[in-house]
């Protein structure tokens, strides 16, 4: 019941603001709990951007790479090497039946250009071939920003170091579990990489890795320690914005297709306005939709424009929309008097949502309990008794 009530209360303000620029998406408004020192939106805010559409991808099969998703960047779709180079020049590596292959002592080759946070997508075979044991069988590796080996290698009943099997961060942390498959099979590495942020000296952020091998979680949002390497402790250091992808040239002949990556959005600490912000971030947030709920308010007239100030004092007290909402008010109320009784009537669903509205604002103390036009409607619904009829389950 306490649902339908709430969403009572919104209904009017929603159908109010559908043209405006940033009530876009559609959602409730005075509904959930509102913005605090953290968070810049309500929660269930209607006026928090909407989710952008991605048109999923397709999954692979062994004999051919899936689709990407509609947001992939293309790193390699089977047909040249155009987006990548080598140590020296263009690279070396082979390309052929929709996939590219390592030529042993060609070096590794890394992406032109670099990229940061991503989602990273990668498929690789080891050689059908068994030759060698332990590190020495389908050796190669993916290394995000060129500077932490994601381990590629011909695990399949091969023992080796526990931190040098595939999917380990090389040196670092070991893979949850074993879950590749035969040598010649294609196995799917699926990535969410998030560099460390230093900042003046200091580390902020450490960074993240997550690892999924053909499904299977194997790095659960492991931390990075810094860039990897052989033999050597990693140590924590900053890096850069952005650094290349390389895949490494191990002296065996492994192959690679489909790789693409989506760039991840900024985390908090870098500037993004979702999750846990600081008050400083999140009260610069609030001042900032606030404005642009005042500046949508400007182009409506009469109730409409009435509730969209009222909006706004939700993300930032404000004098004027304050004086414009009571103003707007008062008038609203004149207005309703003035009706004859069986217009009034009809008005009894408008009246009681926007009765609800002012006292969402009070109940979270953003307006004043004696606020002169919801002092107004809520004596307006008593002489008339809609308070007492009997409520909806």
């Amino acid at each position: 019941m306490q649902l339908y009530r709430s969403l009572s209360f919104c209904s009017l303000t929603l159908c109010a603001l559908a043209s405006t620029a940033l009530a876009a998406s559609s959602g409730p408004r005075f509904y959930g709990d509102p913005p605090d020192d953290h968070h810049p939106w309500a929660v269930h805010d209607g006026n928090r951007p909407q989710p952008k559409v991605v048109t999923p991808g397709t999954f692979s099969s062994q004999e051919q790479a899936g689709k990407p998703p509609s947001d992939a960047v293309i790193l390699f779709d089977g047909t040249d090497l155009s987006k990548w180079q080598g140590d020296k020049g263009d690279a070396k590596w082979k390309v052929e039946n929709g996939y590219m292959e390592v030529v042993p002592g060609s070096g590794q080759i890394q992406t032109r250009e670099g990229f940061g946070d991503c989602q990273l997508h990668v498929e690789f075979a080891t050689p059908r071939k068994v030759e060698g044991s332990s590190q020495g069988r389908g050796n190669s590796g993916v290394f995000l920003m060129g500077l932490v080996e994601i381990q590629v290698l011909d695990s399949y009943d091969n023992i080796t170091y526990a931190d040098g099997h595939a999917g380990s961060v090389y040196g670092v942390s070991p893979a949850m579990a074993n879950v590749i498959r035969p040598p010649g099979e294609f196995n799917v590495y699926d990535i969410v990489f998030r560099r460390p942020i230093w900042k003046d000296g200091k580390e902020l952020d450490p960074g993240y890795v997550t690892v999924f091998i053909n499904g299977v979680l194997v790095q659960d949002h492991a931390r990075l320690e810094g860039p990897t390497g052989h033999m050597g402790r990693s140590k924590p250091r900053p890096f850069p914005e952005k650094g290349p992808l390389a895949l490494q040239d191990h002296g065996n002949p492994t192959r690679f297709r489909n790789i693409w990556y989506r760039p991840l959005p900024p985390r908090p600490i870098e500037g993004g306005t979702d999750g846990y912000l600081t008050t400083e971030a999140t009260m610069a947030k609030r001042r900032e939709i606030a404005a642009q709920i005042r500046k949508d308010a400007e182009g409506l007239s009469g109730t409409s424009q009435m509730l969209r100030y009222l909006e706004s004092l939700v993300y930032e007290k404000n004098e004027a929309a304050e004086q414009k909402v009571k103003e707007l008010g008062n008038q609203y109320v004149a207005g309703l008097k003035a009706l004859p009784n069986d217009q009034l009537q009809s008005k009894k669903d408008e009246v009681k949502s926007i009765s609800g509205n002012f006292k969402y604002m009070s109940k979270f103390n953003l307006l004043p309990a004696s606020f002169e036009p919801a002092a107004a409607l809520d004596q307006m619904i008593k002489e008339q008794r809609w308070d007492q009829e009997k409520k909806k389950k």
